[in-house]
């Protein structure tokens, strides 16, 4: 049964075009079979005309089985779906009609005009409501026509005998009903299997949309990443006031030197990933990593007046995420972690690969900090010791030589105050 299933499906969709449209495919499809269901029902016509001697009224329904045959596998060979549904609607329409005739009406046909209204419910559903109506109005104006005619027409009546009427009335009736079932539940059920499938296409799509967005706000600030998203023009801010922080690992190479490759990417991993949780914690915003070295910016995209205190608070609780994680390192395994404040310039660079990043002399400074702090202990400019003087304690590590910037005072970051 499930051969002949995939038989019937691969014939009925051997007219489809690759360009097609899955609305396209279905219609042509649905044609196919509705064409072959009723070339095989009208058998029952053929034989029973045949039989009871009316040869002229069982040539129509076999006029039609062989033009309608021919149509199916011309179309199936040249693919030119509007000739071969053209061709079908007329013959459902117009051979109905030229049978009751012959008949002599309504009662002694059995009311076979009923196919005809197979034309128009055709034209609704393969080709569109919009080309269904001059079907449906010229399947009424037969119907009236015949209905007009009707007493002037030869009553054949008496050679069919009242019993086969009543029982041809019974299969024009089943037959056509039948026929616009079958039409329809393959309709429905195939455009139903069809929303399904794009229902699920449309699910994996939202799915790989916020999974991409979730990939964008890996590398991008959420309020960056909309307006990427909105604008192709070059994104670029200036901050008047933002405290930058570097970190970098000490004695990382060393260290890379005496554990495996595993380990080493393992430990950073989960070092990272605690900054990253301290990151939004205090709600900073982190810029990049460069091999061991974590840079985070406070006061962007979104100024705030307390950026200065909440990078101090990161600073300290970084330095006791490294001190968690030290054992598995060993001896030697702390920070260097500089910050300055003042101006910078923000925006996003690259077009396949984004990265938000920060230009200017803050962002210099706090680099050297960094460089030329002490391993363990957070260095600070004085821009920064400003911002955090009343509430934290600092001590001054006096006057050095900071690389291209000549002599500055700076100060060691020790704690909340209490």
């Amino acid at each position: 049964m499930q051969q002949v299933g995939d038989l019937i499906d691969r014939v009925a969709r051997a007219g489809a075009l690759p360009q097609d449209s899955d609305e396209v495919r279905l219609r042509k499809a649905s044609l196919v079979l509705s064409a072959l269901l009723m070339t095989a029902l009208s058998t029952v016509w053929v034989t029973l005309y045949f039989v009871k001697g009316l040869t002229p009224s069982a040539l129509i329904p076999l006029a039609y089985q062989v033009i309608s045959l021919t149509s199916v596998l011309l179309f199936l060979r040249t693919k030119r779906f509007r000739l071969f549904r053209t061709s079908q609607l007329f013959m459902t329409l117009l051979l109905p009609a030229a049978l009751q005739w012959s008949l002599g009406g309504f009662v002694p046909s059995s009311g076979v005009i009923l196919w005809s209204f197979t034309a128009p419910l055709g034209a609704l559903l393969f080709a569109g409501t919009k080309e269904a109506v001059p079907w449906f109005v010229a399947f009424v104006a037969i119907t009236l026509a015949l209905g007009i005619a009707d007493p002037h027409l030869a009553s054949k009546a008496s050679m069919l005998g009242r019993p086969l009427i009543i029982s041809l009335f019974v299969l024009n009736i089943a037959g056509v009903t039948l026929t616009c079932f079958l039409m329809l539940r393959y309709f429905v059920g195939q455009r139903e299997r069809a929303l399904v499938a794009l229902d699920l296409e449309h699910r994996n799509l939202v799915q790989e949309q916020e999974r991409s967005e979730r990939l964008l706000l890996n590398v991008l600030p959420s309020t960056i990443a909309a307006r990427l998203k909105t604008s192709s023009a070059v994104i670029a801010d200036g901050f008047a006031d933002v405290t930058v922080l570097f970190a970098d690992i000490v004695n990382f190479t060393p260290l890379s030197d005496r554990v495996s490759p595993e380990q080493l990417v393992k430990l950073l991993d989960e070092l990272f990933t605690d900054f990253d949780g301290l990151v939004e914690r205090f709600n900073l915003e982190k810029i990049k990593t460069i091999g061991d070295a974590y840079m985070v910016a406070g006061g962007l995209p979104v100024e705030r007046p307390d950026h200065a205190q909440a990078v101090a608070d990161m600073a300290l609780e970084m330095n006791k995420a490294v001190g968690r994680h030290g054992a598995s390192a060993g001896d030697g395994f702390s920070l260097r972690i500089g910050m300055d404040t003042g101006p910078v310039v923000a925006g996003v660079i690259g077009r396949k690969k984004f990265i938000y990043d920060l230009w200017g002399d803050t962002v210099n400074t706090a680099s050297r900090m960094e460089s030329q702090g002490i391993p363990g202990r957070i260095h600070v400019t004085a821009r920064t010791r400003d911002r955090l003087a009343d509430a934290f304690e600092l001590e001054s590590r006096g006057e050095i030589q900071v690389k291209g910037k000549g002599p500055m005072t700076t100060y060691f970051l020790l704690g909340r105050a209490r």
